[in-house]
């Protein structure tokens, strides 16, 4: 079902029964407050948006982001592109040549299976907006999950629980070799030589809607706090597990030039790595966000 919006020409395409949508009839160049703010009601009802054929400059991509929220670093650890410190580029055809200067990030499975981004800092990112620059003939889509949708599916006796719980997300694994590389990282305008542990609910309170959503990821994840290592291994595999059935999913294919801005506070994400050695290419920018409660 197509929604459009009379007034503002807005074209609203839902893309599952949750989450996910485009949105057509808007260049976001050139938008007015009220479509920002029409905007930001789908965005916020469907997580993660996407905009076909904007074919945004740097400059173009970094002023929508600030329409919604104030652009940080594009990664605590990884450069941004030159002349643009908040936009970090993705490019898995270049991942020998990011090794070999910075480090062994991550494996290539670790780097696109499922995870929300930079959870493990106090303050993880609001929100994303990805500016799909090259796109592979075949392959390459990405996928979200729901988290709010993953949590109202438990039983009410399981989410009471769940709600009582810590977790630490920790990113050490995944970067502290290119943090040791580079010297320094930056997250926020403030610059530190290590990466320290944080610790989130479990289960967070979305603060724009009120929503409780699941708020922990396979990615960053180490373990709960109030349980033992057995204990808490098996229940973070239970909850990675279900967070990510496909009917809490939307899968979206790229064309180039597309845009997608996804909440980073209720989802999941992950990259389908079926694209070979073709190249691809996408523009992150990140938006500061606050400490999740």
């Amino acid at each position: 079902m197509t929604i459009v919006d009379e007034e503002l020409k807005l074209d609203v395409e839902p893309l599952s029964g949750s989450i996910g949508a485009v949105i057509r009839g808007v260049d976001l160049r050139d938008m007015s407050d009220d479509e920002v703010a029409a905007i930001r009601k789908v965005w916020l009802a469907r997580k993660v948006v996407f905009f076909p054929q904007q074919h945004l400059s740097p400059d173009a991509h970094l002023a929508f982001a600030g329409r919604f929220g104030i652009p940080t670093e594009g990664h605590p650890v990884i450069p941004g592109i030159d002349g643009y410190p908040n936009i970090f580029e993705i490019d898995y055809t270049k991942s020998r040549e990011l090794y070999a200067t910075y480090g062994d990030v991550a494996t290539r499975r670790k780097g696109i299976d499922w995870h929300t981004d930079v959870t493990f800092v106090k303050r993880p990112p609001l929100g994303s907006i990805l500016n799909a620059k090259v796109i592979p003939h075949s392959g390459g889509d990405t996928m979200w999950s729901d988290q709010g949708a993953a949590f109202a599916d438990l039983s009410p006796s399981l989410q009471n629980y769940l709600s009582t719980l810590h977790a630490v997300h920790d990113g050490r694994d995944a970067f502290k070799n290119i943090l040791e590389r580079v010297g320094k990282g930056n997250w926020e305008g403030k610059e530190f030589a290590e990466l320290e542990p944080a610790t989130h609910p479990v289960v967070r309170t979305h603060p724009e809607t009120g929503e409780r959503v699941l708020f922990v990821n396979p990615g960053f994840t180490s373990h709960i706090v109030e349980l033992d290592g057995h204990e808490s291994a098996a229940l973070l595999e239970f909850l990675y597990q279900h967070s990510v059935r496909p009917e809490f999913t939307v899968r979206y294919h790229w064309t180039q030039g597309d845009v997608g801005f996804w909440d980073n506070r209720s989802t999941q994400h992950a990259v389908v790595g079926d694209f070979g050695a073709q190249h691809r290419v996408i523009q992150r920018v990140t938006l500061k966000g606050d400490q999740p409660v």
